[in-house]
């Protein structure tokens, strides 16, 4: 939902009608995860896909038809091969699909107020409204909605806008959404009070962006930058000389900073998130931000340069005190080996080898592969 949000936000604030479509469990493979949300206006106009074709059509008439009635509904798409018209996706796998209805009313406008414990029709709008503008601005929130009502909560670090009409589930959902964002994961639970029955929320995180660091204001750092917004990081750029590490030289980062890079890392201290890409491929630069980055938490860190580059990096690295399984972390010479030579084509490298590892994937050819392409 998040990536559709500014558009979401202006049919709240006008006040239109729209339904949104969520998928909130997936069996086998399936071209996207749970989460994945598209809207459908009254007009019928639509946002955002949940399968890239396979689905949409069904999942428009179904939308409609949920405005009409004014029901959330939940419906399951599975493949049928004796049925040549049934709708599912063609890679075999199952889907189930929560469709929403929403009806702002007369609109919100951008700086309507609203109470914490607000609920119903009014309390849905509302709590939408309020995590699509912390997402906006850059804040961490999850969104949990009660599928039998479509009661919804959203939900941040340190506050909730929204309801279920039940103050104690209230509190039990809250707690769960807060852990659920602080895993940053997305999912339906079984939820309930002491003596009440379960009722199946689903939570959806939408945690602040994870980090891609990027040492070094050279050419390559240009077409990695533009490569890592493009896969949703919050790109910043650092290099210590104040003539290259420039606004108008990497306008696609989110953050160009001029300090000396281990001391910007030591500082910001990054997550098992962050990406941390160093291509300055000069010693007095490297070993030191390299030390810092593979002593932290960084779920990657590489490094540009040749294998002789990295060769005598590594003995610089190891005298610097770094011990074997601390090396072992390190992915230089960095990328995986497209046989590129251009900035840009050494970013898609770097790009894929980043996807690859963040996935689980072998990085071999899908023609040499065999089983699910996407894994549930």
């Amino acid at each position: 939902m998040r990536e559709i949000g500014d558009e979401l936000l202006r049919w709240l604030e006008a006040g239109e009608r729209f339904v949104i479509a969520s998928i909130v469990g997936v069996r086998g493979s399936a071209p996207r995860d749970v989460g994945a949300t598209a809207a459908v206006h009254a007009d019928g106009t639509v946002l955002g896909s949940l399968s890239g074709g396979c689905v949409e059509g069904a999942v428009h008439s179904l939308a409609l038809e949920a405005l009409a009635d004014g029901e959330p509904v939940r419906t399951s798409f599975d493949p049928d091969p004796d049925d040549p018209f049934a709708v599912g996706l063609t890679c075999g796998g199952e889907l189930d699909v929560y469709l929403h209805p929403v009806e702002p009313g007369a609109g919100l406008g951008p700086d309507t107020g609203v109470g914490s414990e607000a609920t119903g029709t009014g309390g849905t709008v509302a709590a939408l409204s309020w995590a699509l503008r912390s997402a906006r601005r850059g804040l961490p929130v999850a969104v949990a909605r009660v599928l039998e009502t479509g009661r919804t909560l959203a939900v941040g670090v340190d506050e909730h806008v929204g309801g279920t009409g039940d103050a104690e589930l209230d509190g039990t959902v809250v707690a769960e959404a807060r852990a659920m964002l602080d895993r940053n994961t997305s999912g339906i639970g079984q939820l309930c009070v002491p003596g009440g029955h379960e009722h199946p929320v689903f939570v959806e995180s939408w945690n602040t962006p994870p980090r891609m660091l990027v040492f070094g204001a050279i050419d390559h750092a240009a077409a990695l930058a533009r490569m890592g917004k493009f896969l949703g990081y919050h790109v910043t750029v650092c290099d210590a000389r104040p003539v290259f590490a420039t606004r108008r030289r990497f306008p696609e980062a989110d953050e160009v900073v001029v300090r000396w890079p281990h001391e910007y890392l030591a500082e910001i201290a990054p997550d098992r998130r962050s990406v941390v890409c160093v291509l300055t491929h000069d010693a007095k630069f490297d070993v030191p931000v390299l030390r810092e980055a593979l002593r932290g938490p960084a779920g990657y860190v590489g490094a540009l340069g040749s294998r002789r580059t990295h060769a005598d990096r590594v003995d610089r690295l190891r005298a610097a005190g770094l011990t074997a399984s601390e090396l072992e972390r390190l992915r230089a010479p960095i990328g995986l080996d497209l046989g590129g030579r251009t900035p840009e084509e050494t970013a898609v490298a770097i790009a894929a080898e980043i996807v690859a590892l963040r996935n689980h994937g072998s990085a071999h050819p899908l023609t040499h592969t065999s089983g699910p392409i996407h894994v549930a």
